[in-house]
């Protein structure tokens, strides 16, 4: 089908099919990613699992996701966006029904990676699917609550797994997200239309391949530095590897007939600053759906039912706030907005890092509810403000771009925070005069939160005195997301200060060079 001419319009009830449909796919997503975050406690006591391991159930999903969202949405492009969201759903809930019967980490693990193939698949080409049924106010509307179902998902996913794991155990997370992605795959075999780009080229498989392993050693090499060491044999060919593969990559793009990814856009100042926008809330709010569980269940010895009962106050903010931010932007400058959200998500980290652990739990939630409020404010703008700095015909670009950075951000961002707490709690347990062999073994369990199993490893210390080092690892941590979170609020303010506009971008894209086509 030539999606240049618009697809006649649909029923309102076939419409409203292919809405749900999506609807369910972005659901899906969020509690995928915060449902494990909550069990992997409980996860953790069934199967076993060396640190590492257990920290390949969130960041393999989110490394698969974010790595392959582009391929992705160029596939949909190609082959048909219905046809890839249908298949996307699919292997999401097959490799759902598949984890709930996994029998070992390692079977998790590869599994969760499947499954993140399914939702950048379902992801980039139901928006695209989306886009073509619906126009004008009806779209914004659209997307609008896809946002909303987003937000829902993290707001309550983390209750909802809670729960779940209170009454029937940790498998039950997968099977409810099976049978989610399954309503929302039968939604759309029944009323999504087939639609694709008559414009669209080959994959740039050489890019994706290249992007991805990089963007894969990267991530194994600060996983598992804190238990090797930083600057080990194994560590340091991994991080060289991934430097290697992200050189060729970049020559990859810069030749490519059609690439993936244009680098040329980066050369826009308010481009590289939505970037930016779209890593900051990684390192301010996302590691904090799987670092704070892990805190809660493991160390405060909540129940994984009052662990998600507490994250709701991180996370229901996102409910309201993104759209009150956007009716504030058509009076006050997105840049301002954006770093002002920033900073307060900073002021709550720097709040937070105040409150020890075994504290009243009431003391938690004004800090959670500031950082909440904080992230929720850019959050509402980013994706507006991801298309609007670039020319139009390069829009689907943008927002492909954005999309990976935002995911693979996230990825990233989690490897980077477990290797630092890793490395805090090691400090932490040698400044308690408890170094040594034992104190190497136990720093990654107790960084998971696995305070029992820290404790069997290290008998000489006490559950309070575990329990104070971890602490005070998480109160270095927070120093550093707090520091991260700031300086980004900075550059974003110094990058997208100045609105875009028509003029603005013919006048900063008039020297970019176009991208090559093919002869």
């Amino acid at each position: 089908m030539d999606t240049n001419q618009r697809m006649k319009p649909a029923s309102p009830a076939r419409r409203a099919f292919v809405l749900a449909a999506v609807c369910l796919a972005a659901l899906c997503m969020p509690l995928s990613f915060t449902g494990p975050a909550i069990a992997i406690p409980a996860i953790a006591a069934d199967l076993h699992g060396t640190p590492l391991a257990l920290a390949w159930i969130t960041n393999a999903f989110m490394l698969s996701f974010g790595g392959c969202l582009m391929v992705a949405g160029a596939l949909a492009d190609r082959y048909g966006r219905k046809r890839v969201f249908v298949l996307g759903m699919g292997v999401f809930s097959a490799a759902a029904l598949a984890l709930s019967a996994a029998p070992g980490i390692l079977w998790l693990d590869v599994l969760r990676a499947v499954q993140g193939l399914g939702c950048a698949m379902a992801l980039s080409s139901g928006l695209a699917a989306l886009a073509q049924e619906f126009d004008g106010s009806a779209r914004a509307r659209a997307f609008s609550l896809i946002g909303t179902a987003f937000g829902v998902g993290l707001a309550f996913g983390p209750f909802l797994a809670g729960t779940l794991i209170t009454h029937t155990g940790w498998r039950a997370i997968f099977v409810a997200t099976a049978a989610a992605g399954l309503a929302a795959l039968l939604a759309a075999a029944r009323a999504m239309r087939e639609s694709r780009d008559p414009q669209a080229q080959g994959v740039d498989w050489p890019g994706a391949l290249t992007f991805t392993g990089a963007l894969s050693l990267f991530t194994y090499g600060l996983l598992q530095a804190p238990d090797s060491g930083w600057d080990s044999a194994a560590s340091l060919g991994l991080f060289s590897a991934a430097a290697l593969l992200l050189a060729i990559f970049i020559r990859v793009e810069r030749r490519a007939a059609r690439p993936m990814l244009d680098l040329s856009l980066f050369r826009l100042p308010a481009f590289a600053g939505v970037q930016l926008l779209a890593a900051a809330p990684a390192f301010s709010f996302v590691v904090l759906l799987v670092l704070l569980p892990a805190r809660f269940i493991g160390i405060e010895g909540y129940s994984a039912l009052e662990a998600g009962r507490m994250m709701i106050a991180l996370s229901a903010p996102m409910l309201v706030l993104p759209i009150l931010a956007g009716m504030a932007a058509q009076r006050l400058a997105a840049a301002h907005i954006c770093a002002s959200g920033l900073l307060l998500a900073a002021g709550g980290l720097l709040w937070l890092s105040t409150c020890a652990p075994g504290q009243s739990p009431a003391t938690l939630l004004g800090p959670l509810l500031l950082i909440g409020c904080g992230i929720s404010l850019p959050w509402g703008l980013m994706d507006g403000l991801a298309i609007s700095v670039v020319p139009v015909e390069r829009a689907g670009m943008a927002a492909g771009i954005f999309n990976t950075t935002r995911v693979a951000g996230e990825g990233l961002a989690l490897a980077i925070v477990s290797a630092l707490l890793g490395t805090f709690t090691m400090a932490a347990l040698g400044g308690a005069g408890l170094a040594g062999i034992g104190a190497e073994q136990a720093a990654p369990f107790l960084a998971l939160g696995e305070l029992r199993h820290a404790g069997a490893l290290l008998p000489q210390a006490g559950a309070a005195e575990l329990a104070q080092a971890y602490g005070a690892a998480f109160r270095h941590l927070l120093y550093v997301l707090a520091s991260i979170t700031t300086a980004s609020a900075l550059l974003i303010l110094t990058f997208l200060r100045h609105p875009a506009n028509a003029a603005d971008i013919a006048r900063d894209t008039a020297a970019l060079p176009a991208c090559k086509t093919p002869n």
